[in-house]
C-alpha cells in the first residue's frame, strides 16, 4: 500500500465527485445512509425492544445519563472515525492529513493518490476497526445501554455510507487507478479510460 505525492504523467482523470457541490450524489449517499440505518435498526428493534433506551425504571438521572453520554459519544465517535481515516493515509506513507468539518460532513482528506488497494484500505478503515470494537463492547453491556451504543454503530456503518459506495463504484475501476481525495471531493485517474 502506498500514497504517491505526484501524479504519473501518463495518467488522465477518468471520474471525480464533489460531495458538496453535487446535490444528486449527496441526496444519493444521505439516501443509502438512512437504508443502512433501517436495515440495523429495525430488526434489533425485534432482538432488543428499543423501549430499553427509554426505560426509567432506574430513575430520571439515569435515564438522563444515557441520552447524554449518545450525545457525547456519537460526536467522540464521528472524530474517532476521521482520525482512522488519517492514521490510515498516514500507513500508507502520506505526510500531511487534513481534518475538517463542511457543516454537512466531517472529513480526512490528503494531496496524496492512493492506489486502489490503499485507497479501498483507507476507506473502509474506520468502519472495519469501529464496527468490531463497537459489535465486542455491545455485546457485554446491560440491555438499558445497549442502544446507546448500537446507535453508535449506526452511525458507524450508516455514517460511512459515502465510504462504501466510493469502495462500491471504484471496485469497478481499472487496476491501475490512482485516487487523490481532499475529503469532500475525491478524484480518479488511470492510464485507461473508462
Amino acid at each position: 500500500m502506498r500514497a504517491y505525492n505526484t501524479l504519473p504523467d501518463d495518467y488522465s482523470e477518468i471520474f471525480s465527485v464533489d460531495l458538496q457541490k453535487d446535490k444528486k450524489m449527496m441526496i444519493l449517499i444521505n439516501v443509502i445512509a438512512v437504508l443502512i440505518a433501517v436495515v440495523l435498526a429495525v430488526p434489533m428493534h425485534f432482538h432488543i425492544s428499543i423501549v430499553t433506551l427509554f426505560d426509567m425504571s432506574h430513575g430520571l438521572g439515569a435515564y438522563a445519563v444515557r441520552f447524554i453520554a449518545l450525545l457525547v459519544l456519537i460526536i467522540v465517535y464521528m472524530v474517532l472515525h476521521e482520525l482512522v481515516h488519517g492514521i490510515a493515509m498516514k500507513l500508507c506513507g502520506t505526510k500531511k492529513v487534513r481534518y475538517g468539518f463542511t457543516g454537512m460532513y466531517a472529513f480526512a482528506g490528503s494531496d496524496d493518490c492512493y492506489d486502489k488497494k490503499s485507497y479501498i484500505f483507507v476507506a473502509l478503515a474506520p468502519v472495519v476497526l469501529w464496527g468490531v470494537v463497537i459489535a465486542i463492547v455491545n455485546a457485554v453491556i446491560p440491555a438499558e445501554w445497549f442502544w446507546v451504543l448500537y446507535i453508535i454503530q449506526i452511525t458507524n456503518l450508516s455514517g460511512a455510507a459515502g465510504d462504501l459506495y466510493v469502495t462500491f463504484k471504484f471496485s469497478k475501476f481499472p487496476k491501475d487507478i490512482l485516487v487523490r481525495d481532499s475529503g469532500v471531493s475525491m478524484r480518479v485517474y488511470s492510464k485507461e479510460d473508462i
